[in-house]
């Protein structure tokens, strides 16, 4: 029987490499997987313990509630546009969730929000910033040229927000050496 299974912290390639390996290793036929979903020909109820111990191992939890579902779309899609820089919605955001998600933005932002007691917009810029910081730890670009990549109008802004989210500036993070990241699924 095919079935789709929606994964919770599922949010780059390695996740995808690690639950790919696993799954073949117990013999679970894969027949597609992105971040946060999973397409599976499960035959019995004993490959569906399987699939549990393998992501309850590795981080990851099956979500088989409507509004977690929609939440951790939300940020599966959130994470993807961070993935190509430079970033360039064009649309606000609302929009561009509302499009990629099928659903109004304002039930988008109300289940986003009570599930996770923060608002699409502050999740956002969270990731963006932790995105500042592995492209500080790159130590390619300079702050003007990573303020364009993320879409910021101006330097300042960047700053302001990488201030108020880690509370240093971006100079005092760069010349620190250490890494300061967060997880992408520990963001909240």
């Amino acid at each position: 029987m095919v079935k789709d299974f929606y994964i919770k912290n599922m949010v780059c390639d390695r996740c995808i490499k690690v639950l790919k390996d696993e799954l073949d290793g117990q013999n679970i036929e894969l027949l597609q997987i992105e971040l946060g979903r999973l397409r599976l020909d499960i035959e019995s109820d004993d490959e569906i313990t399987k699939l549990k111990e393998i992501l309850n191992k590795n981080g990851f939890e099956l979500i088989d509630n409507i509004k977690e579902k929609l939440t951790e779309q939300v940020k599966v899609e959130l994470i993807k546009e961070l993935q190509k820089l430079p970033l360039k919605l064009n649309e606000k955001l609302s929009v561009h969730l509302a499009e990629a998600l099928g659903h109004e933005y304002s039930k988008i932002s109300k289940v986003f929000s009570f599930t996770e007691g923060i608002t699409i917009e502050k999740y956002f810029i969270k990731l963006k910033i932790e995105k500042v910081k592995e492209l500080i730890q790159g130590n390619e670009l300079n702050f003007t040229e990573i303020a364009h990549l993320l879409d910021y109008s101006h330097i300042n802004h960047l700053s302001g927000q990488f201030k108020s989210e880690t509370g240093m500036c971006l100079s005092a993070y760069k010349s620190q050496q250490k890494n300061y990241r967060n997880s992408l699924d520990k963001i909240i």
